[in-house]
């Protein structure tokens, strides 16, 4: 028997992913423009999950979801330059952690990948085999670079993800009065 994964089975999935991983601080679920980036109480770097759309398939439903992975910019006076060791001569040297926070948030989307790819992370006691799928995805992904697009100065990625469950698509227990729907 299928045990079928709902839309909060997912959602709390994603997030306890977030909350496992060390370097993220924050987590949140619903419309990008909803984040308060502006609050003291947002930590960075930020696992932010925008729910897209759900697709179906003959036994099994895809969540899709746009995840952020951010981080904030700052510029201070003492600060070493980019690349201050690297023998670049012509690069124009900046006061700010913006590699840098490209570098870390690009990881860390690559490890939200890996851990949706390996399921070995996602094991939850009574699952017999460790490496038994409960929640994966088996796409190619384009991870995005954004900065500068909201109120704060932070950069990071985005990117698409949809999220494959198992579902039996039963009919036996459905809420509806007992007679036939035809004419």
């Amino acid at each position: 028997m299928v045990k079928n994964k709902s839309y909060n089975n997912v959602i709390n999935t994603l997030l306890r992913l977030g909350e496992y991983h060390e370097q993220i601080s924050t987590t949140s679920v619903g419309d990008i423009w909803e984040i308060d980036l502006g609050d003291k109480n947002t930590k960075f770097p930020l696992l932010h999950i925008n729910p897209t759309n759900v697709s179906t398939g003959d036994s099994q439903l895809t969540y899709n979801f746009q995840v952020f992975i951010m981080d904030s910019v700052t510029e201070r006076a003492d600060w070493t330059k980019n690349n201050a060791d690297a023998n670049f001569p012509k690069l124009v040297k900046t006061l700010s952690n913006e590699q840098d926070v490209f570098n870390e948030t690009l990881q860390i989307c690559t490890d939200f990948i890996g851990m949706l790819r390996h399921s070995v992370q996602q094991s939850l006691e009574g699952v017999n085999d460790i490496n038994d799928p409960i929640y994966f995805t088996t796409d190619q992904f384009t991870l995005e670079p954004f900065q500068e697009r909201f109120d704060n100065l932070c950069c990071g990625y985005v990117f698409n993800i949809g999220i494959l469950v198992q579902n039996d698509f039963q009919t036996c227990n459905i809420p509806v009065v007992g007679f036939g729907t035809g004419y």
